[in-house]
């Protein structure tokens, strides 16, 4: 007889505390920012959009967090394989929903599995990558 290993999915109280998380660590570096948080079908589970931000980097973030979650890899680790020569250089056509390339996406995984992912847009890439990785941390 085999056992199956279920895992917690991502909740919409982890999604809130991903979100508040994100948006604190953006707020202490003076950035104004969208968070984007997915489940682990790409279905949305929380948003939020700092008033002063840009209306595109709410699309910024969503994008993000779908293409950390399609790859299941942080964007700012892929930013090398889809530039001419690369990897993945056509992988944008090949799927239904256009990718975002640079850093902010984040998977999220509880106990190995992947259950979601974030995507930070509003600051410069790196600043993005460090907001979503904070945000993560308060999770655990």
């Amino acid at each position: 007889m085999s056992t199956v290993t279920t895992v917690a999915p991502l909740t919409t109280q982890d999604a809130d505390t991903l979100v508040v998380a994100a948006h604190r660590a953006a707020e202490t570096a003076g950035v104004t920012a969208s968070v984007t948080v997915l489940d682990a079908g790409g279905h949305l589970l929380a948003f939020r959009r700092d008033d002063r931000a840009v209306l595109i980097s709410g699309e910024t973030s969503t994008r993000k967090a779908y293409t950390a979650l399609q790859l299941a890899t942080p964007t700012a680790d892929l930013v090398d394989a889809v530039q001419p020569g690369g990897l993945f250089h056509t992988l944008p056509t090949a799927l239904d929903r256009p990718l975002l390339f640079i850093a902010g996406g984040v998977p999220i995984h509880r106990d190995g599995r992947l259950i979601g992912a974030i995507g930070v847009g509003g600051g410069a890439p790196e600043q993005d990558h460090r907001f979503a990785t904070a945000a993560i941390e308060a999770l655990a």
